[in-house]
């Protein structure tokens, strides 16, 4: 029987069976408690035992961390604030743990517990976050499914870097100490395993388009790379992403539905992780269950780059950066924007040079039709745009961002959609580890991935 089911009928009086994992064994002369975990609800069951039980010097040496099989009867505590516990009869010991487990009933510090990124999931805040992890995952899933979106596995190898930001990972089944060179001396890729350069993939996002133009909603849900080495709280070299692609949809669209999404996939995780969520309120982030109802329950502000350059250069704030117009806004910027409006912000109608080579162009020549979405206390969460339907703009804004021949030539299939039946389009990219970030408190990216993958850091 889960532990979970105990919270959820009545067994008072029934004898049950039990499996799960010692977290704590406190022990007294003639009794002890043994605190089980089975990883199927964040509440725990307390066992009891005495020394009436034949086998009970045997059972006071059950070390933390150990497996077992427990048969007893589930009565009343007496305890208050407990429900209920179970009296121990007879136990199986299924998995022995010596007393050098790492894992104590102590406070340990985050570093230290990813030192220990196997064993982590078993203490209380890691269960909390990657319950919220899955039933996060869960929730988008369910939004999207329920709106009639076509959920697509767009390809982790491909062999068009984009964007020609140069930081994704190349893919080769070469041998790096001796590598084929062609005439000029350079690495023949056309001898590699796909006959050129292969990256793993930084987005799903053109491939989604592809789908979108086929039937009209789409979404990827995946793991994503990028080789950027950088030690901040928020980056990882392996992280997942949420792309969706909607045909017929222009930006106030796209906007409308971010801010259906996002409130839908917070509500559903107060709603079904409730024992984490207090969890996180009282221990990790005082105020967050506020915080998220408030999300829920807001509206977002809109307002275009240039009128929130305007009210930075305003502000009394004495800024680090200064706000310029046509130009890209830093944290302290978003901090101040959000804390402004009290609410999430969506700014749109970026300036042109700073945004990609995808994104719709304005009839001002000056800006794009792309929208970030900022929260307050995380910064940007979202990232979209409508994306350009203009097939001679397309190409033109490609030569314009210095992409190569070889680059666009791979990419025909990509401005072929705007020949082939084209339509106006739109697309965001949402963080998943980010958006992780904010349901739970945990301000380090390292700590809602179950193995982290960031700069000199691929262990386990």
């Amino acid at each position: 029987m889960d532990i979970k089911e105990l919270f959820e009928k009545d067994y008072i009086g029934k004898k049950i069976t039990v499996q799960g994992w010692v977290r704590n064994h406190r022990k007294q002369a003639h009794y002890g408690f043994i605190d089980l975990s089975d990883g199927t609800c964040f509440e725990h069951l307390q066992v009891v035992y005495d020394d009436n039980l034949d086998d009970f010097e045997e059972i006071a040496k059950i070390k933390i961390g150990s497996a077992l099989t427990i048969n007893g009867t589930l009565n009343e505590s007496p305890k208050e604030g407990q429900k209920f516990e179970l009296v121990l009869e007879s136990y199986k010991l299924e998995g022995d743990c010596p007393d050098d487990y790492p894992i104590q009933p102590k406070r340990h510090t985050r570093e230290f517990l990813r030192e220990q990124a196997y064993l982590r999931p078993r203490t209380n805040l890691f269960q909390a976050v990657f319950r919220v992890r899955s039933v996060a995952a869960y929730a988008i899933h369910k939004y999207f499914q329920e709106n009639d979106y076509v959920y697509v596995n767009t390809p982790l190898i491909t062999c068009a870097d984009c964007e020609g930001s140069g930081e994704m990972f190349r893919l080769t089944k070469f041998d790096m100490n001796d590598l084929p060179k062609d005439e000029e001396g350079r690495v023949d890729f056309s001898k590699d395993l796909f006959g050129k350069e292969a990256f793993l993939t930084g987005t799903g996002q053109l491939h989604g388009e592809a789908y979108a133009l086929a039937y009209k909603r789409i979404y990827t849900f995946g793991p994503t790379f990028r080789t950027e080495e950088s030690n901040t709280k928020t980056h990882a070299n392996e992280f997942w992403m949420i792309e969706p692609e909607m045909a017929f949809y222009d930006l106030k669209d796209l906007m409308d539905m971010e801010e259906e999404m996002l409130k839908y996939v917070v509500k559903y995780v107060l709603d079904n992780c409730s024992s984490e969520i207090e969890f996180f309120n009282n221990f990790v982030e005082k105020g967050l269950k506020e915080k998220l109802d408030k999300l829920v329950n807001s509206k977002f502000n809109r307002i275009t780059h240039e009128e929130a350059i305007t009210l930075l250069k305003k502000a009394p704030n004495k800024w680090e950066f200064t706000p310029e117009y046509g130009e890209d806004i830093a944290k302290e910027h978003e901090r101040y924007i959000t804390e402004y409006y009290n609410s999430p912000v969506f700014i749109y109608d970026w300036p042109k040079d700073i945004k990609s080579f995808y994104m719709k162009q304005n009839d001002d020549g000056k800006t794009v039709a792309a929208v970030d979405l900022e929260i307050p206390g995380v910064g940007e969460l979202m990232g979209g745009s409508q994306r350009e339907d203009d097939y001679d703009k397309l190409l033109k804004r490609m030569d314009e961002v210095g992409m190569t021949t070889e680059t666009k030539e791979g990419l025909y299939w990509y401005t072929n959609l705007r020949r082939y039946g084209g339509c106006y389009h739109s697309g965001f990219g949402l963080g998943f580890e980010r958006l992780l970030i904010y349901l739970t408190g945990v301000e380090n990216i390292r700590d809602v991935i179950p193995f982290p993958r960031t700069p000199y850091n691929a262990e386990f």
